[in-house]
């Protein structure tokens, strides 16, 4: 009896570790707690953007991941896409920055 009871008590442990295991994040995914992080990131970068009275922030979109600071859009000159990267670089959090901001197509 005692043994059956051990198995069981050693498979229920078995299946309870394996289950945590699958919590456990992985490198290509965030956490809780680094998606509301990054969330926070790409929420101040926004707003840096929006308080910055040369970086046209309607015009550009933010992504984070990781601390990875992701602009998009379409800008008039050269000097707005690299000042809207200046601007997120100096966002407290930022560990880098990728900036896919492109000048806009003269029609």
């Amino acid at each position: 009896m005692k043994l059956a009871q051990a198995t069981v008590l050693a498979l229920a442990a078995a299946l309870g570790t394996s289950q945590l295991a699958g919590c456990a994040s992985e490198p290509t995914s965030r956490s809780t707690g680094r998606f509301f992080d990054d969330a926070a990131i790409t929420t101040k970068v926004k707003l840096a953007l929006a308080r910055d009275k040369e970086a046209p922030a309607h015009d550009i979109n933010v992504t984070t991941y990781r601390g990875v600071v992701q602009l998009s859009g379409f800008v008039q000159t050269d000097d707005q896409a690299r000042h809207a990267a200046d601007v997120a670089r100096s966002v407290e959090g930022v560990r880098d920055v990728y900036n896919d901001v492109r000048v806009a197509p003269r029609s």
